[in-house]
């Protein structure tokens, strides 16, 4: 196994936490100071219960002459446990405000760069894994930070104290007691060694489980929809017993380590009863040394107890740091341009130079090209995977061409600010996704700021202010996730108002109006000719949809095979008068 301290990508995670950390370093040093202060104390209690041993007590005689000396000592006993009391409450909530705004900050961080991923880096990562990282492994970070830090530091520090103040009383059962130290250390270093993989394994596992769930849980009307629910249920059952046995495998590991280190912590009451004992059986040692020895030694014995579980802490900590940094380290394949060439807003003329694109190998797109002046209509038909929403995503960027060029006002879109870009471009998907908000609220999504007059203005374009004003409470009415409980007519048009309401230079709509009746096309048609000056790419299986714009693009295979106006292109053998007599038919038949 690689060893993790050479390891580059454990380096590189640790130095991207600490600079996290590094904000809030000073009152992690306070908290430690205060650590610190509340381990030292720990040598007062010890030495007043021996001098209460040999001098109070002593052999008994002449006791009472000695009792006053008593109160005071159980007083500055007491005192000193109150003190301690303060400081480790005060230590504790420095170390834990530090770990949540810690943990503030590096969620708001890991959130931002997931949003400036692109489309290939969803496209790869399931969003129950990215959940995961956000949820599990973030919390995992926090208790290190709030608990494991200044518990490991804690816990070495009392380690040494004791064993200093031990070898205070005598070097003799000093060095006794540190006979168990070269077995606690090459346990600690087994235990660290085989336990890193397991924990990686976890949260794997983990991941996967909460990816799983996610899935099933946002398509569970497919999953009742075919009665498959028993089906799942196996399926999940493989996936929870996959993470329960990572889990169990993890438990082996610490359950075959810490008991040892119980039985070293054990071994040094035996050394302090065998030792100590014989040593003041001969007058080597006195009966209040004894007890100094006895009171230190729970500072020995919690160590080395804690150490086996310390360890695993620390490991699932690492291992979550590797996964989140992992995840956020991932560089976008779009980026901004250095020097931006566009203004700070597009106008919408479009051109495609030559454009070829491909995925891994794979053609979608071959030597394309045509232009489009600012203000027209252009449709765009083709078969089920051709290539038209491709051309689509080029436009806006999502992707970059393999060969040639996307310009947009005469400039690569390559060379343009991606927000600007994107900010002057309206678009209707395909897959229409609505947020768990009011309808207002999701039309409204481009320009927050917006007046409920220009919502409903965009409604009206979208030919969606018809049923959303028959709704209960309007356009305050709650959509949930995704849109549920509205048809995918309604969804639609709602998308098609959000695209519009931006008033963008460019419009585009991915088969927006495929679940809406004829009629209803009719007037969304009309409306859109309403806009001014806006370049419309409307991407359509109807020819109805189509047959008004200025220039029509039939998208074969990836190539343009056709180009032209409707008149023009039912003129010439080809695709598009192919589909225009089939649906022509069809309404022919339906209407006889």
């Amino acid at each position: 196994m690689k060893n993790r301290l050479n390891d580059p990508e454990w380096k590189r995670a640790m130095k991207w936490f600490y600079r996290y950390l590094a904000k809030y370093k000073w009152k992690e040093a306070v908290g430690l100071v205060l650590v610190t202060i509340c381990a030292v104390l720990n040598i007062i209690n010890p030495k007043i219960m021996g001098i209460i041993v040999d001098d109070v007590i002593g052999d008994g005689k002449g006791i009472s002459e000695r009792m006053g000396i008593l109160p005071i000592a159980v007083a500055l006993m007491i005192g000193c446990q109150f003190v301690r009391a303060v400081i480790r409450l005060i230590s504790q909530w420095l170390f834990e405000t530090c770990s949540q705004d810690m943990l503030y900050d590096m969620r708001d961080g890991v959130y931002r760069s997931l949003l400036q991923k692109d489309f290939s880096f969803y496209n790869r990562n399931r969003t129950g894994d990215l959940m995961s990282r956000q949820t599990g492994d973030m919390m995992a970070i926090r208790h290190f930070v709030a608990y494991v830090i200044y518990s490991i530091y804690e816990n070495v520090l009392l380690f040494v104290i004791a064993l200093i103040m031990i070898f205070s009383v005598d070097w003799r059962i000093g060095l006794a007691m540190m006979a168990v130290l070269p077995i606690s250390a090459f346990v600690t270093y087994l235990q660290s060694k085989t336990i890193k993989p397991k924990f990686m394994k976890i949260r794997d596992r983990f991941s996967s489980l909460n990816a799983f769930a996610q899935e099933n849980i946002s398509g569970n009307r497919v999953v009742r929809a075919f009665a498959k629910e028993d089906y799942e249920i196996e399926k999940f059952d493989v996936e929870n017993a996959a993470y329960r046995d990572a889990e169990l495998d993890a438990a082996k590991v610490w359950t075959k380590y810490v008991p040892i280190f119980e039985v070293c912590a054990s071994f040094l009451t035996v050394i302090l009863m065998l030792v100590g004992g014989i040593m003041c059986v001969k007058g080597a040692m006195t009966l209040g040394d004894m007890v100094i020895v006895n009171s230190y030694l729970w500072m020995l014995n919690m160590p080395l107890r804690m150490f086996g579980w310390l360890i695993n802490d620390y490991q699932r900590f690492t291992t979550s740091v590797v996964k989140i940094y992992t995840t956020v380290s991932e560089k976008p394949q779009i980026t901004n341009p250095s020097k931006p060439k566009n203004e700070k807003k597009i106008k919408g003329e479009v051109e495609f130079r030559d454009v070829s694109y491909k995925v891994e190998g794979e053609p979608i797109l071959d030597h394309v090209s045509f232009k489009v002046k600012q203000g027209e209509t252009v449709g765009i038909l083709g078969a089920t995977g051709s290539g038209k929403t491709t051309i689509m995503n080029l436009i806006c960027r999502f992707y970059d061409v393999t060969d040639g060029a996307v310009l947009v006002d005469g400039i690569d879109v390559r060379d343009m600010e991606l927000h600007t870009l994107r900010d002057g471009i309206g678009l209707a998907m395909q897959d229409v996704f609505l947020f768990s908000d009011t309808i207002e609220g999701n039309i409204a999504y481009g320009d927050p700021d917006c007046t409920l007059d220009q919502v409903k203005w965009a409604a009206k374009m979208a030919d969606a202010d018809g049923f959303i004003s028959e709704m209960p409470d309007g356009y305050d009415t709650v959509v949930g996730e995704r849109g549920i409980g509205l048809s995918g007519g309604q969804k639609q048009r709602i998308a098609l108002a959000r695209a519009i309401l931006k008033k963008p230079a460019i419009v585009i709509l991915d088969d927006t109006t495929s679940a809406v009746d004829m009629e209803t096309e009719s007037q969304i048609q009309k409306d859109l000719k309403l806009l001014e000056n806006e370049t419309v790419f409307i991407i359509a299986q109807r020819i109805s949809s189509l047959k008004d714009a200025d220039v029509i693009l039939v998208v074969e295979d990836g190539r343009i095979t056709q180009m032209g106006t409707h008149k023009e292109l039912v003129a010439e053998d080809g695709y598009y008068r192919t589909v225009y007599e089939h649906q022509l038919g069809n309404l022919k038949s339906q209407t006889a």
